[in-house]
């Protein structure tokens, strides 16, 4: 009786056991996403949101710190090409450097942008404590004047050093704009040239379309999507719903679809927080995953094309706004509208301002920029809306330069109350990095 209870217990332990392995392996390699349960601790800032994408990161094995180093490139490294990476991995395999490294291996990624450990966790998944500069510039006190007496904690605060990226801080680039005026002559936005270069290459666009042109099925439930899809931008470019909804009909296209013409706009969308689970094979965001506050009646909405741009009108105006002020919730979006950026707005939608000197949401977030598209250098709309935030400095060059002088636009961004007001008003602080910069070349020319 003893031994059959004893198997029975067995029996039973090894098939809880077998049980248990496969719910982890399923959890593990599954193709759904990996449940929170394997999950060390919560992931960083940028990346939370693929958190339950282990391999996007540790690969397929969990494998050696070069092969996470690759998956960290992979994702960044054009990113860094753009920057002008200040401190490139070749200036690591430097023989000279070669005792830095053992203070700071600063080859990996890994060693400043570790996930999973919260409680040493900075802004964007730094986890280098403050005065870490000084490490390797221990001397710079000596060697410039003006920074003789700063603090080593605050070379990176805005407005100084960036580690990657200084396009916007280099010294020769603070003296070149050193005198510009605070507000440009004529504060204008880039516009989209598509048209522009398609004409010039000699080509048509196909005729525009009606009502009486569509050839998807319709009836009297329809008439609104039939006036909405008329007045779209589809339409006056020949795009008829079977364009979206193809052959076999598809009642609900997917991303894949806009992706088949807009090729470039999907790139920056599934690199961006708003679609980087898409671009890992997880579910779409949903604003309810969100660590920043959004508003309660969006949390459940999936974001993907068509969330910001309404899949029959393709309203560009109402994705500059109305789109983001649906989802977010924060003090610098309820701000915008008591902000003299909503104003111009305001006046470019009446008619009484030219529509290139507009400032919506998406004038800063997702700026018109100069890139590569079908061949030709043309200006579209980048729709990464993290490509100027990390730092926020990134978007000095590409958005605020367009309008504001250097100087005003790093007193700007380095004052949190403006940020927070949506700068209503002026700087209430200012960054002497111009004039730092502008008294070094001056001195260095008594010099010679």
């Amino acid at each position: 009786m003893r031994k059959t209870k004893n198997i029975t217990l067995w029996g039973a332990w090894l098939l809880m056991s077998f049980a248990l392995a496969g719910y982890l392996a399923y959890g593990l390699w599954g193709e759904d996403d990996v449940d929170e349960l394997y999950l060390p601790d919560v992931g960083s800032h940028g990346h939370y949101q693929i958190e339950l994408a282990c391999n996007a990161c540790h690969g397929d094995g969990f494998e050696d710190e070069n092969a996470v180093q690759k998956m960290c490139t992979d994702c960044h490294g054009d990113e860094l090409k753009l920057a002008n990476d200040s401190h490139p991995v070749k200036k690591f395999n430097d023989p000279r450097n070669a005792d830095q490294l053992e203070i700071l291996d600063a080859r990996y990624c890994v060693t400043c942008h570790v996930e999973h450990v919260p409680e040493r966790t900075r802004v964007m998944g730094v986890t280098l404590a403050d005065d870490f500069c000084v490490l390797c510039h221990e001397e710079v006190g000596e060697e410039r004047a003006s920074h003789k007496d700063l603090s080593f904690d605050g070379c990176s605060a805005a407005g100084c050093h960036n580690y990657h990226d200084n396009r916007a801080l280099y010294e020769d680039f603070l003296v070149k704009h050193a005198d510009a005026e605070e507000v440009a002559a004529e504060p204008l936005l880039p516009m989209r040239d598509y048209q522009r270069v398609y004409l010039q290459q000699g080509k048509t666009f196909a005729e525009a379309l009606s009502a009486e042109d569509m050839d998807g099925e319709r009836n009297e439930s329809d008439l609104a999507i039939v006036a909405s899809w008329s007045a779209s931008a589809h339409a006056v470019a020949g795009v008829n719903c079977s364009g979206c909804h193809q052959s076999p009909w598809q009642d609900k296209p997917t991303m894949a679809v806009c992706d088949e013409c807009h090729k470039g706009e999907m790139e920056g969308f599934v690199a961006g927080r708003h679609g980087m689970r898409v671009a890992q094979k997880l579910s779409e965001m949903r604003p309810l995953d969100a660590r920043q506050p959004m508003k309660s009646d969006s949390h459940d909405t999936s974001l993907n094309c068509g969330s910001c741009h309404e899949v029959h009108r393709v309203d560009t105006r109402y994705a500059a706004v109305e789109a983001c002020q649906g989802c977010h919730d924060d003090e610098h979006s309820n701000n915008y509208q008591q902000s003299l950026h909503f104003q111009l707005w305001q006046q470019a939608l009446s008619g009484s301002a030219e529509a290139n000197s507009a400032v919506s949401c998406a004038s800063c977030h997702l700026p018109r920029i100069e890139m590569e598209s079908h061949g030709e250098s043309l200006i579209r709309v980048q729709h990464n809306q993290n490509a100027n935030l990390r730092p926020n400095e990134k978007m000095i060059r590409e958005v605020c330069m367009e309008c504001h002088s250097l100087s005003f636009s790093i007193d700007a961004l380095a004052d949190e109350a403006l940020l927070k007001n949506n700068f209503s008003g002026k700087p209430r602080q200012h960054v002497e990095s111009v004039e730092w910069a502008t008294r070094r070349v001056k001195d260095d020319a008594k010099k010679d």
